[in-house]
């Protein structure tokens, strides 16, 4: 198992069940970083702790559903047990369903898209900086999205959540740089989950226009996560690198876009 100056770190991936989360865990895993699964998804994520300890890593996992702070309090809490400390945090969960127009979303679940995608980062936030200030150092890697700056139709929860994480990160890093905590935002533009199957199916805007071929793979989304968490992306602190940029796949050291 290859070492770089991520080997022996802590690092809490939320939403870890699949898509970017699952991609993230196993590549943190393969650069010795002890990893923290949370999902709810208990089943998947107790899979996918073995498929890392089966592979040599670390990894522990926590049924945990970060809209609701008690759990990411007490998931945070239980790695810091397990592995001693917490180096590294990714808000990683984030849904989109239903995608609908205002004038015909149904305000629950509406309403459930902000606890995940918005109130779900602050959780993770709140519960992982008090932990990382006492120990001097840590990063928090907020997934965001082009939607965070641009409106698109029948998306009114998801983009408005992922402004709003747009903005926690930069608040964050106001608050949080001097004490030796680096918080940044990785928009990764279009990825191949399941998310991108619903997107599809609802037909509403251009995104669902999009050919399957110019998605980027996940493990794409992974790298630049864990690329985020090294030195040379300390200059990127309280900003939202975007993988849509050439100069920005280049640097984490990723190919050219996809193209159908």
């Amino acid at each position: 198992m290859p070492t770089d100056e991520l080997s022996g770190k802590v690092a809490l991936v939320t939403g870890a069940s699949r898509g970017i989360g699952a991609a993230i865990a196993r590549e943190f895993a393969r650069r010795n970083v002890a990893v923290a699964l949370c999902a709810r998804s208990k089943v998947e994520i107790e899979r996918l702790a073995e498929e890392l300890r089966q592979a040599g890593g670390k990894a522990l996992a926590i049924v945990c559903d970060v809209g609701v702070y008690a759990d990411i309090a007490r998931a945070v809490a239980r790695s810091r047990s397990e592995f001693g400390r917490l180096d590294i945090l990714v808000n990683n969960a984030g849904v989109i369903e239903p995608i609908a127009r205002l004038a015909s979303s149904d305000p629950e679940q509406w309403a459930r898209v902000a606890d995940v995608n918005y109130k779900g980062v602050y959780f993770g936030m709140r519960a992982a900086i008090p932990v990382m200030e006492l120990q001097g150092s840590g990063v928090i890697v907020n997934i965001s999205s082009g939607a965070a700056t641009s409106a698109l139709e029948g998306w009114s929860h998801y983009c408005s959540s992922k402004a709003a994480v747009l903005m926690l990160t930069r608040c964050a890093d106001k608050e949080c740089r001097e004490r030796g905590v680096r918080v940044v935002g990785l928009s990764p533009g279009t990825v191949a989950t399941d998310m991108q199957l619903a997107i599809k199916a609802s037909g509403i805007n251009p995104v669902s226009k999009l050919d399957p071929s110019v998605h980027i793979p996940p493990e794409w989304a992974a790298r630049a996560v864990a690329w985020l968490c090294t030195a040379a992306a300390s200059d990127l602190a309280g900003t939202d690198f975007s993988l849509k940029d050439e100069a920005g796949r280049k640097r984490v050291g990723l190919g050219p876009p996809l193209v159908a």
